[in-house]
């Protein structure tokens, strides 16, 4: 099934585990010891938040959805509310989770850094250091402590189906992001996107672990794991299996990008291409339409029914990764309601990550990191 591309119409956001973000900035962190905070940041977060922000700030119509409950969610919900972001949260009678953000900035500020063989970043709020590879050792340092969430009942999720089924006829496209709280069935992500696939609505959904290997059965437009998520979610039998390696569409095989490193391009190898093809290659077999992988310091490889391609970033970017990854699915999700080229989505898509590591806080993007970056993020048909 194709979707028809959709000019307008809102794009839904679902962050079934909302969170109260809050982001420590102190200089020179010591582990050990008592440390003064520079500055302090509170909002809503929660990966569908943060790429409700993104595409907010790209001026396309959103609403946020999830569960919401406790003082935690009614403050998430009075700063969506001060932020202007539009919300129809479910109440739920546990406590919606926080999460705390140690941020280092010393010595660098955030912006780039030259390319070079540097470590990946911290990880974060489900946004692995696959999704955009910042300097670690010579830049910005992050540090995330997720609490896991409340538990939620059978009476509460189905609420939330109810006016999630409602909320469907209006939407162009819907993002299904970020973990589940406990409480939650790992095939929920699944029913989700059958339902938007049921309505004729493409969904996105970006997920690790169980509902990423669940999720295929929904038949999503669009799986967005990172590598790591990939090779967690994916055994050995799964690779192994028949329909193990991706069709990438008919003029595609021998692509640049499938053989060697591209010039001035770090970090680039056979073996994370080569893996990523034969896990989208599962993916899709499985159900899912299209597959975006994030490589981190190798870019994004994307493996779809019109073709496989490959984004390969032109330099580094070092700063806060918290959030690069929602800012890329939101620029997927623009690309699939504006059916836009493949090419041309991905080259946004990267772009917006890597303007997120500009940005101190999830869900902002440096615009001008954007502007910078985006033509000279190079994009080349690879083959099996």
């Amino acid at each position: 099934m194709s979707f028809p591309a959709a000019g307008s119409g809102t794009i839904l956001t679902v962050t079934l585990n909302l969170a109260l973000d809050v982001t420590y900035v102190a200089d020179g962190v010591d582990w050990d010891g008592v440390n003064r905070v520079r500055s302090v940041h509170r909002r809503a977060g929660g990966k569908g938040v943060n790429v409700a922000r993104v595409l907010a700030a790209l001026g396309r119509d959103v609403l946020v959805t999830g569960l919401a409950g406790g003082p935690n969610g009614r403050a998430a919900e009075a700063d969506l509310s001060a932020a202007g972001l539009p919300a129809a949260l479910t109440p739920i009678a546990a406590e919606s989770r926080a999460t705390l953000a140690v941020c280092d900035p010393a010595p660098l500020p955030y912006g780039t850094a030259p390319a070079g063989p540097v470590p990946g970043g911290p990880a974060s709020d489900g946004t692995a250091p696959e999704d955009v590879a910042p300097a670690r050792t010579a830049g910005p340092r992050t540090a995330l402590f997720n609490e896991p969430g409340p538990v939620v009942t059978e009476a509460e999720l189905d609420d939330f189906l109810r006016g999630y089924d409602r909320r469907l006829g209006a939407a162009a496209a819907v993002v299904i992001s970020g973990s589940l709280p406990p409480g939650v069935p790992a095939g929920f992500y699944a029913e989700l996107a059958a339902r938007a696939r049921g309505r004729g609505v493409p969904a996105i959904v970006d997920a690790d672990g169980e509902p990423l290997r669940a999720a295929p059965a929904g038949r999503p437009a669009v799986l967005k794991p990172n590598a790591e998520e990939l090779a967690r979610a994916l055994s050995a039998a799964d690779l192994r299996a028949p329909g193990g390696a991706p069709e990438t569409g008919g003029g595609q095989a021998g692509g640049s990008e499938a053989h060697g490193t591209p010039a001035g391009v770090p970090g680039t190898g056979h073996a994370p291409i080569t893996d990523a093809l034969a896990g989208a290659g599962v993916l899709r077999r499985d159900g899912a339409e299209s597959v975006v992988v994030s490589l981190g310091a190798d870019g994004l490889l994307a493996v779809t029914p019109e073709g496989a391609w490959r984004a390969a970033m032109p330099y580094r970017v070092a700063g806060n990764p918290t959030g690069a990854g929602d800012a890329l699915v939101a620029g997927l999700a623009l690309g699939l309601v504006e059916g836009t080229p493949w090419p041309d989505r991905l080259r946004r898509a990267a772009a917006l990550g890597a303007a997120a590591v500009a940005a101190p806080v999830a869900g902002d993007f440096d615009e001008e990191t954007f502007r910078r970056v985006r033509p000279g993020i190079r994009v080349d048909p690879v083959g099996p």
